[in-house]
């Protein structure tokens, strides 16, 4: 299901932004916001999990295990997934793209490298093999020829759209689209600070361009507003910045806990909330007000003693 919304955003006549999520709750709220898909990507699991640099490969099976525990997060929003260069060859390509369609996954995005060949094997074999999967092949070219020939392999074996690394510009969006006439196209806002002047929406849906990724935009402002309150708790006592408990309750999933000056009329009486209840003494135990069990040693070693 999530694979044919991929697909459908592909077809479509607009652009469509897919910010990056790294939990449930980044999951969640990229959904209350009204996002229509989400990119799970390395990085931002290599950052949030493994608290390493994402130039680094993150395993598959770290990116489907993200993956499952954020797809419940998202019911009917389609997850696509960084799958690096597929893990090596053809049979690791496929092996991943099945690990992460039984994680949830609709759609993954695959590098190139420096051989497009190999590259255009991969994409084939998953076309082949593992067809209900979307596939998003992303192409480094070495300059623009190379951009379009590879560009022109990966769409040729299979894949559903094609991402030119490193390209965003009107010119080379230009030269690519006039180039591949009614192939899809992807780009990259990694936020990084080589980043282009972003084209408008309606500019880059005239270029063919359908989804536009924003795979670190989400993780870096979470973290940002974590070391501001980090800095708060430090500087101040405590954070100005954060979810009501209402919020954070409604967004994971919890019963808001009743305010404390309701708890008082619950006072001598067995409260709804089993949280709220003192613990009641076990058979055979000493009730929390009697003495203790090292009490009741100690009078029983006096009396003992005399």
């Amino acid at each position: 299901m999530t694979a044919a919304t991929l697909r459908d955003l592909l077809d479509a006549d607009h652009v469509t932004h897919v910010p990056g999520v790294f939990d449930p709750a980044s999951a969640a709220l990229a959904v209350r916001a009204g996002n229509r898909a989400v990119l799970l990507s390395g990085a931002a699991v290599a950052a949030t999990m493994r608290g390493r640099p994402g130039v680094e490969v993150t395993p598959p099976t770290q990116i489907a295990d993200r993956a499952a525990t954020i797809k419940p997060a998202l019911g009917d929003v389609p997850l696509l997934a960084d799958a690096d260069l597929g893990y090596d060859d053809r049979s690791d390509a496929v092996w991943t793209a099945l690990a992460y369609e039984r994680a949830g996954v609709g759609g993954l995005h695959l590098d190139d490298g420096a051989n497009p060949a190999r590259a255009t094997t991969r994409i084939a074999e998953l076309a082949e093999r593992v067809p209900s999967v979307v596939v998003i092949a992303r192409a480094t070219g070495t300059g623009p020829a190379d951009m379009v020939a590879r560009c022109r392999a990966y769409a040729a074996a299979g894949a559903h759209a094609v991402l030119p690394v490193g390209v965003a510009d009107r010119a080379r969006l230009t030269e690519i689209r006039n180039a591949l006439p009614g192939v899809r196209l992807a780009i990259s806002r990694s936020e990084s600070a080589t980043a282009c002047p972003a084209l408008s929406d309606a500019e880059l849906a005239a270029l063919g361009v359908r989804l536009v990724l924003h795979p670190l935009a989400a993780v870096r402002s979470a973290l940002a507003a974590m070391a501001a309150a980090y800095r708060e708790i430090l500087d101040e006592g405590e954070a100005q910045q954060e979810l009501s408990w209402a919020e954070f309750a409604e967004l994971t999933g919890q019963e808001p806990v009743p305010p404390l000056q309701d708890i008082s009329r619950y006072a001598g009486e067995p409260s709804p909330e089993p949280w709220l209840n003192p613990p009641r003494p076990r058979p055979g135990r000493p009730s929390p007000s009697g003495p203790s069990g090292v009490q009741q040693d100690v009078e029983r070693l006096d009396r003992l003693g005399t």
